[in-house]
């Protein structure tokens, strides 16, 4: 008897390994990851120790920094993360702070928006006292715009033309479900 693989075993676990790649390659190409956030959508953990895991009301306190999102489809368990445009930024919010059109979006204090600056399309990722004021904001480093979630994520500084998209949310089941698509253009300006 000899301890070495036989042709045959490594034919075989050669195939395996192919087959474990491509079943793999075959999921990241599912177009369902691309599509926008739909109505009846959960949010899910984008990054982290939970990434993948769905978010609750429970995960999300007053005034805490946003939590980083992706859309998953609830029926077939797809998350959407096959499209940077489909992140999202998700934060708890005091609801007595939020503005007449914000509040019928927000999920008892909870709102969405998309994460991606609608200046030149770089990622929003700070949440910092705002230049100009004392409340909090998401702030896109590339360029320093600053966007007031309590406002509709309306640009409260730096050369952002528009606010940022708003995604409306409701509790159900306890979890944080998508209530329509997004309200407003996702992305940077073209040109």
């Amino acid at each position: 008897m000899h301890d070495h693989p036989t042709r045959r075993s490594v034919v075989f676990g050669t195939l395996a390994a192919c087959a474990s790649v491509a079943s793999a390659a075959a999921d990241d190409d599912d177009p369902r990851k691309e599509k926008r956030p739909q109505k009846g959508d959960l949010l899910v953990f984008s990054e982290g120790e939970r990434e993948g895991q769905t978010i609750t009301p429970n995960d999300l306190k007053i005034g805490e920094p946003p939590i980083h999102a992706w859309p998953k489809d609830a029926a077939n368990a797809i998350v959407r993360d096959g499209s940077r445009l489909n992140e999202v930024l998700v934060i708890r919010l005091d609801p007595r702070e939020l503005d007449e059109d914000t509040l019928p979006r927000a999920a008892d204090g909870i709102v969405a928006y998309s994460a991606i600056c609608s200046h030149a399309g770089c990622p929003v990722t700070a949440w910092i006292k705002a230049t100009e004021g004392n409340d909090d904001v998401f702030k896109c480093m590339c360029h320093n715009s600053e966007y007031d979630p309590r406002r509709g994520a309306q640009v409260v500084f730096g050369p952002a033309p528009r606010r940022l998209a708003a995604l409306p949310l409701v509790i159900r089941d306890g979890a944080l479900v998508i209530a329509a698509p997004f309200i407003g253009k996702v992305g940077g300006q073209q040109g």
